[in-house]
């Protein structure tokens, strides 16, 4: 046995530790001992191990109990139990609750020899498959973002280029197309990867709160301010902080973001003492932002200071190519959610999915798959499972007025999303704030 590993023996007895601790270290292994299920923990919190050998009898936490401790919180550890009573029993139960091996007492040198051997073997699959699965989330482009087309192919290019900078960058294009899920791949492909990605809907957030939200409030700032609290800009702490929505702040906000973008510094609510902040800005919307510059809404040099790198993101419509593809990964992802074998789709379904002009995009697809899933009565999709699809695709009534068309079209879309309002939401391309706004303003009833 000549593969060096990190082993820890817990046993309450001092002739037990000392004879496992004499027998490893003759094959090099490196090795640690604790009298007690407690001190084993805590040794655990300030060094990494391999395997424990675990005595089941322990006074105060035992060994089961530790056993569940380290596979709730080390769950790679191996954990071979050693009990005294040849109880196969309790044996079993400590393999159900997770142990990779058992170890009688008293044991002999060949028994202990192919116990180490079995557990060597699975170390070795274990370590095998970790680096093939790390090796795979390496050449793999990007989780959940999914796409062949030529625009896909163009973004999956740009993004590891774009992320080896600390630039702003600012990610365009409508609702549901992705922007979040680009923001992260952006992040994850940085050097800022091991620190936190904090996402901020601006939209959904009064300025009022936003400004607590970001900068953090000291206690005594305002009425409920009951103790001090950082702000996202200091716990985001060397990370990225992603503002989806931005077009949605106030004046004073961009003003008070464009002072941090250029100082590094922010001021808690109430508070006069500068804090350094350290962050990657990246900002997302669906606006035109040089429009709502014109019309005086957006200060253009924020509007600078956030669109040093620019990405557009392509609607659904754009990327057609794109959707058989999608709908099998939604398939795959609700199926196994909702425990319901649903594998397939018929030709005139996906045809019927490529006729449609998907105006909330990768979004609204996401959502159609998983309610024809959820409501299938087979393996297989059809084109009658996307019926609720059809009347979004049909034209409006000559001589309504605009407002008669929008209230129809946001209560199909409130019927099509079975009135889950932030879906709802999100494929109109407004909050839920002023979606519930617009349900009272003009009596919006569920259909019966």
């Amino acid at each position: 046995m000549d593969n060096k590993i990190r082993i820890m023996i817990v046993d309450d007895e001092l002739i037990v530790r000392e004879s496992l601790l004499n027998w490893f270290e003759k094959y090099g292994h490196e090795m640690d001992t604790a009298a007690s299920g407690l001190e084993a923990l805590k040794k655990l919190e300030q060094k990494s191990f391999h395997i424990l050998f675990v005595d089941i009898k322990m006074p105060g936490m035992d060994g089961l109990e530790l056993l569940e401790q380290v596979k709730e919180d080390y769950p790679d550890i191996m954990v071979v139990i050693i009990t005294a009573y040849g109880s196969i029993e309790s044996a079993v139960k400590a393999m159900r609750i997770g142990a990779s091996d058992y170890l009688l007492k008293p044991f002999k040198p060949s028994q202990l020899s192919l116990v180490m051997e079995r557990i060597i073997r699975q170390h070795k699959i274990t370590s095998d498959y970790s680096y093939l699965k790390g090796h795979l989330e390496q050449i793999t482009r990007f989780d959940n973002i999914i796409g062949q087309s030529a625009p896909m192919e163009k973004l999956y290019s740009l993004i590891p280029e774009v992320a080896q900078s600390d630039s702003s960058i600012l990610i365009t294009g409508e609702t549901g197309t992705g922007k979040e899920l680009v923001a992260k791949a952006i992040h994850a492909k940085s050097l800022r990867a091991e620190l936190p990605f904090i996402a901020i809907n601006c939209g959904a957030l009064p300025d009022t709160l936003m400004e607590s939200e970001l900068f953090g409030h000291k206690k005594g700032a305002f009425t409920g301010a009951d103790h001090s609290r950082k702000g996202f800009l200091e716990i985001v702490s060397g990370g990225t902080l992603f503002l989806d929505e931005i077009g949605d702040i106030s004046a004073k906000m961009q003003v008070d973001l464009l002072r941090v973008l250029e100082d590094k510094k922010i001021f808690r609510v109430g508070s006069k003492t500068p804090v350094d902040v350290d962050f990657r800005l990246i900002s997302a919307t669906r606006q035109n932002l040089e429009n709502r510059i014109v019309d005086g809404v957006f200060r253009e040099d924020f509007y600078y200071r956030i669109n040093v790198i620019k990405i557009h993101l392509p609607t659904l419509r754009e990327r057609k190519d794109d959707i058989e593809l999608l709908v099998g990964h939604f398939m795959e992802k609700y199926s196994h959610e909702t425990t319901k074998h649903v594998d397939r789709i018929k030709p005139a379904a996906i045809t019927l999915l490529k006729s449609y002009d998907w105006p909330g995009n990768v979004r609204e697809l996401e959502n159609a798959i998983e309610r024809a899933v959820v409501l299938s009565k087979s393996r297989t999709l059809d084109a009658g499972d996307f019926s609720f699809l059809q009347p979004a695709r049909a034209a409006a009534p000559k001589g309504q007025t605009l407002k008669a068309v929008q209230k129809e079209y946001i209560l199909r879309t409130l019927d099509e999303q079975d009135w889950q309002i932030t879906r709802s939401a999100e494929v109109l391309g407004i909050n839920r704030v002023t979606l519930h706004k617009i349900i009272k303003r003009d009596n919006l009833k569920k259909s019966t």
